[in-house]
């Protein structure tokens, strides 16, 4: 598990578990049993599990213990905790629906082949009210047979995650691929949980036909990252997949030029350029590749002043806009925009993580040879994007002298492009 963005909390062990058995009626305004819940992945002891345990025990049904339990079950299976098994089966029968969905979904993260659990989340399926989507999953996930004719009656469901799942729990099930295609077609969904959804649930079909269309789903390039990596991963262990046939749509998403996106988005005539920059904010990053695409197609010539403006007043806090507006410097190939990339290439605060790849191929798209010393310091970086962009970038700029050190990488994925360049380069 990738706890990097987990431990915000400036909180011990000790202090956290002391939070949680405080009762929410004695809390001070200062503090949180929901933030001691959240910190707690970070302590994978018997300590910290039995306090997890006891907060799921406090069954005071005001809101906040509401959301305090909800926590703590989720906390518990990032944990795998097998030992809280009994009491988050009980959780399966509480009035709380989401309570409810917090518990199905860590039976599955914790893992059990225990039917008497299992046939209870099955039961949920005819419970009104309740995220089947996640139920669904979790039975997948577990290979529990006894439920796929239930599962089955939502193959066609009007909600499409909730279909996208029961269609992929029948593929997991039977191994029958034939309405896999429905889910593939999602990618392409206006609707941006539905396509990003449809991902998650490819990458648990190992459905390896969907690379090459997860790579031009106009979602979020993290989305897209997660699943053409994890599917590589599959089926390069089965040998069913070659880093060959895998390369060429994962380097088609790290550069995530948006006339490589299938967009789902249209106008019906080219919107202002303040319009287009506000657009850089959006959650829906479809809607961001769009306007991306029509600021290059339109306002090429216009969009560097107002890009910087834009940065200056709020992008250089938000991380959304950020990651397009490094992006679109490269675009351009603004080149008085190299300081302002080298500072994002550097930038080792969290949220801004997928902007230091960006800055990466934005530089190599500037073609200043005084960006390869900085890039090259990237490789040391155990983030596998960052690197992965950097041998792109400096391939790009035509330097070779990273190639050696990255065939060594702990990252399977940067030790295959290093050997591929080198192989080119020899």
């Amino acid at each position: 598990m990738d706890k990097r963005f987990f431990n915000f909390f400036n909180l011990t062990e000790d202090q956290a578990i002391a939070l949680l058995d405080t009762p929410h009626d004695q809390i001070s305004e200062n503090d949180s049993r929901y933030i001691a819940a959240s910190h707690l992945v970070n302590c994978p002891t018997e300590r910290s599990i039995d306090a997890l345990i006891r907060a799921v025990q406090q069954t005071d049904p005001v809101l906040a213990n509401r959301i305090v339990r909800r926590k703590s079950v989720e906390t518990l299976g990032r944990l795998q905790a097998v030992q809280a098994l009994p009491i988050i089966h009980e959780c399966l029968q509480d009035d709380d629906c989401y309570m409810v969905e917090n518990a199905a979904w860590a039976i599955g993260e914790i893992g059990t082949q225990n039917a008497a659990i299992l046939e209870t989340v099955a039961q949920l399926l005819d419970k009104p009210g309740q995220t089947h989507r996640v139920i669904i999953h979790t039975l997948a996930k577990s290979n529990y047979e006894p439920a796929l004719e239930r599962i089955r009656r939502f193959t066609d469901n009007p909600d499409l995650p909730t279909a996208s799942a029961a269609i992929t729990a029948v593929c997991r099930l039977t191994g029958e691929h034939s309405q896999m295609t429905k889910v593939v077609g999602m990618l392409q969904n206006p609707n941006v949980l539905a396509r990003r959804l449809s991902i998650q649930d490819l990458i648990d079909s190992r459905y390896y036909d969907a690379i090459p269309s997860i790579a031009k789903c106009p979602v979020s390039l993290v989305f897209r990252l997660r699943g053409i990596r994890m599917l590589a991963e599959a089926g390069i262990s089965t040998g069913t997949l070659t880093f060959g046939t895998v390369q060429p749509h994962l380097e088609q998403s790290l550069r995530d030029h948006p006339n490589d996106l299938g967009l789902v988005h249209a106008y019906e005539h080219p919107p202002t350029l303040p319009v287009l920059i506000q657009e850089l904010y959006e959650t829906d990053f479809g809607r961001c590749y769009l306007a991306c695409k029509t600021i290059l197609e339109h306002y090429a010539d216009a969009a560097p002043d107002a890009l910087f403006a834009t940065y200056a007043d709020e992008a250089r806090s938000d991380y959304g806009a950020h990651f397009h507006v490094m992006k679109l410097f490269g675009w351009l190939k603004h080149a008085p925009a190299y300081e302002l990339l080298i500072e994002a290439l550097h930038n080792k605060q969290p949220q801004f993580q997928k902007s230091r790849a960006a800055a990466a191929i934005a530089l190599a798209e500037l073609g200043d040879e005084r960006a390869i010393p900085e890039l090259k310091t990237c490789l040391n970086t155990r983030i596998w994007d960052l690197k992965y962009a950097t041998l792109m970038a400096l391939e790009q700029l035509g330097d070779s002298s990273g190639y050696e050190q990255a065939v060594n990488d702990e990252d399977w994925l940067i030790r295959e492009k290093a050997n591929a360049m080198l192989a080119i380069a020899h």
